[in-house]
C-alpha cells in the first residue's frame, strides 16, 4: 500500500533533533510515496506537507535536543493549525505533558494529556512484535487486518487511555503484562509507540494511510 504515484508526491520533513531512526523512517516513508527531506531546518519542517518527530533513548535527552533546536513552537504551531505532525516511539512520548524516568520528571511539549512511565511489567524492555486494538473509526490502521503486528522497543509508555478519549482522541492499545497507549490520533496530530519504519508490511500501510491524510491532494491511498 503506497500514496497514488499519479498524483505529486507529499512533502515530508523527518525533524533532526539529534535523536532518532532517521534513515529507517527516510526510506521507510520514501517507500510508501513520500518526498523526504530528513533536516533540521525549522522553516523546512513548517513548510512542509507532513513533519515526522522520531525518537529514541532517554525522554529527557529527546525533550533536550528538541528544546536546543527551539523547535517546539513549530511543532505546536503546526498541530494548532491543523497541520499533520506523526510522532513515532520517543518521538510520540514526548508530545505528552510529561516524562518520569528513574524518578525524575521531564516537561513534554503537552500536545497530548497526560504522561508517560515506566512499563509495570517483570519482562522490561518490550522488545518485538505484538499486535495492537485500534479504535472504530481509526484513521491509521484502517483497511489493516485485526490480527496485524508492529515492532516494539521501549521500556516508558503512556499508560493511562482515560486522558487520551477525554480529550477526544481515538487510542489504540497493546498489552505487555497490562495495557498501553500503543497509538493515538487526534486532528491533525497522529503518534505510535511501535516503529511503523521497522515493521516491514504492516508498517508500510500505516504509514501510507498517514501520507494520505497529508493537506493539499487527492492522492488516496492506493489498493
Amino acid at each position: 500500500m503506497s500514496v497514488d504515484q499519479l498524483s505529486p508526491p507529499p512533502r515530508v520533513v523527518v525533524l533532526d533533533y539529534g535523536s532518532g531512526n532517521l534513515r529507517s523512517a527516510e526510506r521507510a516513508l520514501a517507500r510508501a510515496g513520500a518526498d523526504v527531506t530528513v533536516t533540521a531546518d525549522l522553516s523546512a519542517a513548517e513548510a512542509a506537507d507532513g513533519l515526522v518527530v522520531p525518537g529514541v533513548g532517554a525522554y529527557a535527552a529527546c525533550m533536550a535536543g528538541v528544546d536546543a533546536l527551539g523547535a517546539a513552537s513549530m511543532i505546536a504551531d503546526r498541530v494548532a493549525a491543523g497541520r499533520p505532525v506523526l510522532g513515532i516511539c520517543v518521538g510520540m512520548q514526548i508530545l505528552f505533558e510529561y516524562g518520569e524516568e528513574h524518578g525524575v520528571v521531564s516537561k513534554g511539549l503537552g500536545l497530548l494529556p497526560g504522561g508517560v512511565r515506566r512499563l509495570p511489567a517483570r519482562r522490561v524492555p518490550h522488545m518485538g512484535w505484538n499486535t495492537v486494538a485500534p479504535p472504530a473509526g481509526s484513521t491509521l490502521f484502517a483497511r489493516l487486518p485485526a490480527d496485524a503486528r508492529f515492532y516494539f522497543v521501549h521500556s516508558y509508555a503512556a499508560l493511562a487511555v482515560e486522558p487520551l478519549t477525554a480529550a477526544g482522541a481515538l487510542v489504540t492499545t497493546a498489552d505487555h503484562e497490562g495495557g498501553f497507549v500503543a497509538a493515538a490520533e487526534r486532528g491533525s496530530l497522529s503518534a505510535t509507540q511501535f516503529h511503523p519504519e521497522k515493521s516491514a508490511q504492516t508498517g508500510a500501510a500505516l504509514l501510507g494511510n498517514w501520507l494520505a491524510t497529508l493537506p493539499g491532494t487527492d492522492r488516496g491511498v492506493a489498493r
